[in-house]
């Protein structure tokens, strides 16, 4: 593995964890307010972009890093049906 190889790697293992904070705050609190819809479904098609991309061009970090993104902003985007349903309190 040379230098650039592991710098992919490392940087899609820290993109990976961006989202994990939040997949947690939301898990724990149930509280899907501050969520927007738009955005999480803007990333979560542009991660299946990024995918593709990256199946086609044999990036692996781009591959592994977005796979975890798009997973990850499932949850969310089930989180928002599921918790947003209820009534928030404030």
């Amino acid at each position: 593995m040379d230098w650039t190889e592991f710098i992919g790697h490392l940087g899609s293992a820290l993109s990976s964890v961006t989202f994990m904070p939040q997949v947690y705050q939301t898990w724990k609190t149930k509280s899907v307010k501050d969520l927007n819809l738009t955005m999480m479904l803007i990333v979560f098609i542009s991660t299946l972009i990024w995918i593709a991309y990256g199946i086609g061009r044999g990036l692996l970090p781009v591959i592994i890093c977005n796979s975890i993104i798009a997973v990850l902003s499932l949850v969310l985007i089930f989180f928002k049906f599921r918790y947003g349903a209820k009534k928030e309190v404030i």
